[in-house]
Parts: C-alpha cells; structure tokens; sequence
C-alpha cells in the first residue's frame, strides 16, 4: 500500500441524526459532543439528532454539527491505530484536516467554524447572493465566462473545481444567473443552482473573512503535524502562520479540490479514506483518477469495513 490520506466533506453533506449511533454507542463519542455543546453555550447535540433538517443546515450549526461528526468518526479510525500521511478537507472541511493533524484543538476548531458560519450568513443579505454547478466546461473556459459577467458589474467567480466538468461558480444572484445563460451557450452541458444560503468562496465574503481573521487570531494553531493540502494552493502546508493565513483566503478564494487530489497522489497517496456523513468526496476522487483506492466512513458499519480492508492490505 502506498501512502494514505485522510479527506473531510464540507457543508452540503449534513443530515439530522449523523454520527448518533456512535454517541450512543461510544462513550467517548457521547463526550465528544458533549464538548461541542460546551464549547458553543447551546444544545447544538439536539440540532445534529433530533432537529429539522432545514435547523440543521443554517450555516453556523452545519459547519460545527459537521467537523464533530467528522471528528467522532476520525477517533474510531485513531482507535483502531490508522494515521494519515496528509490530510486535506473540501472548504468547511479544511477545518477537520486541520484538526486530524494536530494543528488546532477539537474545541477551538468547533468555535471557529460556528463563527464562519455566522460570518458567512452576515457578509451577504439573504437572496443577494447565491451558486450554481456548472456541468461540462473546462475550468478556463467557465473563467473567461465569469470574467465576462463580473466586467460587466455582476461579480461572479469560480468557487469549487470539484473534478474534471464540475465546477460551481459563486456571486451576486444576477452574476451566477447570467454566467449560467452564456455557459450553456458556449457549450457546458447544464446549469444547476445550488441550495445555499450564500455567494462562497466569492469575493463577496471578503468581509467575514476580515471578521474571521480576528477569530483565528484568538485561538491557538500550531504547526501540523502531517501536511495539510490547503484548499488555496492545493499544495501541502504544515507552518502555523500559512495555515492561519489560508484560512482567511479560502473564504473568498476557490476550493481547487481537483489539483488537491493530484498533488496528494503525485506525492505517492493511493489510499483515501472520506470521514464524515455522505460519500461526496470518494465520488469526486474517482471522477479525478480512477487509480484511487477510496473508503467512506460515515458509520459503524463503514467504519468498521474499512479498517478491515486497510488492516488487510498493510
């Protein structure tokens, strides 16, 4: 087996009642999220089981109800004696990654991401701003699209090249509508909007991300101790103050979640294992090269399965 590499969702993969069975399971799992109820001053716990999924996926209780669950399941993967060589998260999921390779704390991490949230939800009123995936365009060719909209007064850029024809742009309402119109007429196969609550990884969001840097400058980061493949660069990262300074960037930079899984397998990964609800990210990695061997925990079962295939094949 070659090298192994830990991957973390971000927000779009919560669902009401993810990682309960470990809680009710594990009692260190139950504690777990007993620190997050701690650390944020409210129940969010009953927001993760047992609320609706509409409470659910407001920005600041899915970004912290995500990296605990994340986190839950990473401790049964630490259990069982399997460490990652990098480790990188898609946006929200940065956080997780960073968290899996010792440079902030569970508790600091779930109050900055409940912060991003609110700063996120902030930075744009409701409706203003909004994204779109873009299907069956190159990343250059949807570029010289947004450009076009942006020039002409509706801002509106590339937020995630997720895989080779899937890219989601972000911006004004008008500026992702407009983009979608002349995208489909210069040749991408579809236009799908997405159910989001704000223009991400836009410019728009530079001001939450002024906001944030306050947040991050309050907490304590340490040097990672495996890299980290940050989501501006998609290249590795371990020093404290890069990572801090990625941090503030990625809120209004693009997730180049496709040059991330190629530098991680240029680095001689083989291995991914997705740890959080849903199996987004293994289904991207695939998309991006098909060599990939990739697991998804997102329960006991898959929890379980995949420790017994790793354990095998090492």
């Amino acid at each position: 087996m070659g090298k192994l590499a830990f991957v973390f969702p971000g927000q779009g993969s919560q669902t009401v009642g993810m990682g309960k069975e470990f809680a009710d399971s594990h009692e260190w799992a139950q504690n777990m999220y007993n620190q997050v109820d701690e650390a944020l001053g409210f129940k969010l716990t009953t927001i993760i089981f047992e609320g609706t999924q509409e409470e659910l996926t407001l920005t600041y209780h899915a970004q912290p109800a995500l990296l605990a669950t994340s986190m839950v399941m990473l401790q049964g993967l630490k259990t069982a004696g399997l460490n990652p060589d990098y480790t990188a998260g898609h946006s929200l999921g940065e956080y997780s990654a960073l968290v899996a390779a010792g440079s902030i704390s569970f508790e600091d991490a779930v109050k900055a991401v409940y912060q991003r949230g609110r700063f996120m939800d902030e930075a744009v009123p409701a409706g203003e701003g909004t994204m779109a995936a873009i299907l069956g365009m190159d990343a250059g060719a949807l570029k010289e699209v947004t450009d076009e909209i942006t020039n002409e007064g509706d801002p509106v850029q590339l937020a995630n090249i997720n895989c080779p024809g899937q890219i989601v742009i972000s911006g004004t309402a008008s500026g992702v509508e407009k983009a979608s119109v002349l995208a489909k007429e210069k040749g991408a196969k579809r236009a799908i909007p997405l159910v989001v609550s704000g223009p991400f990884h836009s410019s728009l969001m530079k001001p939450a991300a002024q906001k944030l840097d306050q947040v991050l400058s309050d907490i304590h980061i340490e040097d990672a101790k495996v890299p980290v493949i940050s989501n501006v660069t998609a290249e590795p990262m371990t020093d404290k103050e890069e990572i801090k300074q990625r941090l503030v960037e990625q809120l209004y930079s693009p997730v180049r979640w496709e040059e991330s899984i190629q530098t991680l397998m240029n680095g001689g990964v083989d291995t991914f294992i997705e740890i959080g609800p849903g199996k987004v990210l293994a289904g991207l990695i695939k998309k991006i090269n098909r060599r990939a061997t990739v697991f998804s925990v997102y329960d006991t079962q898959s929890l379980n399965e995949t420790i017994a295939a790793i354990k095998g094949e090492e």
